[in-house]
Order: structure tokens, then sequence, then C-alpha cells
């Protein structure tokens, strides 16, 4: 299980290990992660984490270009940027050169009543500092 901080909120999401197995241990390598979490710019409802030019090597697994509401993806980069996508409502996962597919890694199973306002915190109040945390088995 992973602990999400955002924004005043607080999450519980279950990463998807055997779905997306090389997404999980690459991200589980990442923890305790500290970033911003800001409003997606071609997506739709979601926030992202951007992460430029780091290089992941996973590749694709259990992608979509569609994920509901609190279905995390990362997506490991090339034709964008490397990033976490989080999906607070419909979302169409895009960005400056068309549509994306980002692997599906983990998704909120405690909090999901407060995305909808943790969307509305992020598109009018700005970034907000977002941390991941390991909480136990997943």
């Amino acid at each position: 299980m992973i602990r999400i901080t955002v924004g005043g909120f607080t999450f519980a999401a279950r990463l998807e290990a055997d779905r997306a197995p090389k997404s999980c241990a690459r991200f589980r390598a990442m923890l305790p992660l500290n970033a911003k979490l800001i409003q997606a710019r071609w997506s739709g409802e979601s926030g992202w984490i951007p992460f430029g030019d780091l290089a992941l090597d996973i590749g694709y697994e259990n992608h979509t270009s569609y994920p509901a509401a609190g279905q995390l993806l990362l997506y490991p980069g090339g034709l964008s940027e490397t990033e976490i996508l989080f999906p607070y409502g419909a979302t169409r996962f895009a960005s400056k050169a068309g549509q994306l597919a980002g692997n599906h890694f983990a998704t909120i199973s405690e909090g999901n009543d407060q995305l909808a306002a943790l969307g509305r915190k992020v598109l009018w109040e700005g970034a907000q500092d977002i941390t991941f945390e390991a909480a136990g088995d997943d």
C-alpha cells in the first residue's frame, strides 16, 4: 500500500503489481517521493507530476489512455516527458504531441470521495505538495 498526502488530503493506494510489475518496482525505488502536483494541460480532470528526461526503462504494461478517477498512471517517457498522472475525474491522457498511454500502476483505495475536492484545489489554487510513502503490504 502507498500513502499519499496532497493539499491537505490523505489517500491510500494499492499497487497493481500483478499487472504492472516493472512500473511498481520502479515506483517503489523512488519512495519516499516528494514532488508538486499541478493541473494537467491536455488530459482533462487530472493532475500530473513531471519528471522531465528521467529514464525509467520500463516500457509499456497495463497501459491506458482513459484512466478512471483514482487510477494513477506512470508514463515512461517517449513522445512526451516522464510523469505520473493523477486523475481526479474524466481523463483522456494526452500531451502537446497527442494522445498518450500510461502504465496503470496504482489505484486509490481509500479517499476516493476526496478526489473531486483535490481536483478543484489543484485547478483553482495551483501546485500542491504531494508525498508518496510506503504504508504496508501491497
